[in-house]
């Protein structure tokens, strides 16, 4: 059973080019849960850190485009706001790759623990080459 000062912590760049959202998402959430790994325990936070560049370059299939909403709520009446996915894509990318990520990830400690260790950048270009992240494909 994994120790949580026995872990080590890599770092993965996974390129979000021209590839499905929900499946670059996917990939990132098993990395950050440390699903890939031999010692996995579902009770102990194992995983590893992720950096997903281009973000704008990922493709929704079919109609998701014109048909999908991100759809939040002020808690005041009449306050649901609702953007989407065109617009969400073209203005920031970002949030809708982090909002995918997030929703693969479970919804307790480990899960919030976890969406720390995510960066995502719009472009190709990132700071964290000091950290020497190794390539992740698909």
């Amino acid at each position: 059973m994994p120790k949580a000062q026995e872990i080590s912590r890599k770092w993965y760049i996974i390129d979000a080019a021209n590839r499905p959202l929900g499946r670059t998402a996917a990939a990132a959430a098993a990395i950050l849960r440390g699903k890939h790994k031999v010692d996995f325990a579902p009770h102990v936070d194992c995983g590893d850190h992720v950096i997903i560049i281009n973000a704008e370059k990922a493709i929704l299939t079919g109609k998701k485009l014109e048909k999908k909403f991100y759809r939040h709520h002020s808690g005041w009446v009449g306050g649901l706001k609702e953007i989407r996915y065109d617009h969400l894509m073209r203005e920031n990318p970002e949030k809708a790759m982090m909002l995918a990520v997030k929703g693969m990830l479970p919804d307790n400690t480990l899960g919030r623990k976890a969406l720390t260790r995510v960066r995502i950048y719009k472009g190709e270009q990132h700071n964290n080459q000091a950290q020497n992240p190794t390539a992740w494909t698909l």
